[in-house]
């Protein structure tokens, strides 16, 4: 796996556990707010982590952990993510995995094995809107064949759209229900700017508590839950 950072101590990643993350180098979308350039762009990567030091310190943590975060970067994109999650599986972990949902073929193998308990996928807008908020070509049908997996499966799971309103206009919401009708649980994320992938969005904008709540009635219509965080 291409580590490119460990955070070992986590109350609020991993819902329901105390958790350590790994956050996987290489990603390949480009949104522009994502606040993790150093794992997106090549120019910006770090040393990677030995993965041996990664495990070594997972197997003496067993007593004090319970779960495992994998994010990225992407994930799914990582060639190693089955036998290295397999490894931390045989350990007694309980796994969450981050996603951007463009990898559904490696979704269905995680699930059909057993090696996930948690999964959490960004939504990042309408189909319509997807390429542009992602910086990249998306094939929406493979975005919608992961939430297919996602909300038709027994694995507990959120999605979770990045609010920024540069990006997405409140009508947009109708086409991100749409997409996730059905869903059991929904998180809308407000944009805070920090450090970005694309260095112009540290003068984007979220939406007020007011507008926030407007977007939640209309995600309400599509999904059992939706909270703002």
């Amino acid at each position: 796996m291409k580590i490119g950072g460990l955070q070992k101590t986590s109350l609020i990643e991993f819902p329901g556990r105390l958790s350590c993350i790994i956050f996987i180098q290489r990603c390949n979308f480009r949104c522009p707010y994502c606040h993790n350039p150093e794992l997106v762009l090549p120019e910006k990567f770090l040393p990677l982590l030995d993965n041996s030091e990664v495990l070594s310190f997972l197997e003496k943590r067993t007593k004090y952990l319970d779960g495992v975060v994998i994010t990225g970067g992407e994930p799914c994109i990582d060639d190693d993510l089955l036998p290295f999650v397999r490894k931390l599986k045989g350990m007694g972990y309980a796994i969450k995995i981050d996603t951007n949902g463009s990898f559904p073929e490696v979704l269905q193998d995680i699930i059909a094995e057993g090696l996930v308990d948690y999964i959490a996928m960004d939504v990042k807008g309408p189909p319509e809107k997807y390429s542009v908020v992602a910086g990249v070509d998306v094939d929406v049908e493979k975005i919608k064949a992961s939430i297919s997996l996602i909300v038709k499966g027994n694995v507990p799971y959120e999605f979770r759209t990045t609010v920024v309103k540069e990006l997405l206009d409140i009508s947009d919401f109708e086409g991100i229900g749409k997409l996730i009708k059905g869903a059991r649980h929904f998180y809308l994320q407000r944009f805070v700017p920090s450090k970005t992938v694309d260095p112009a969005m540290l003068s984007s904008h979220t939406y007020s508590d007011t507008e926030f709540e407007e977007i939640r009635t209309v995600m309400l219509k599509y999904v059992e839950r939706c909270e703002i965080r």
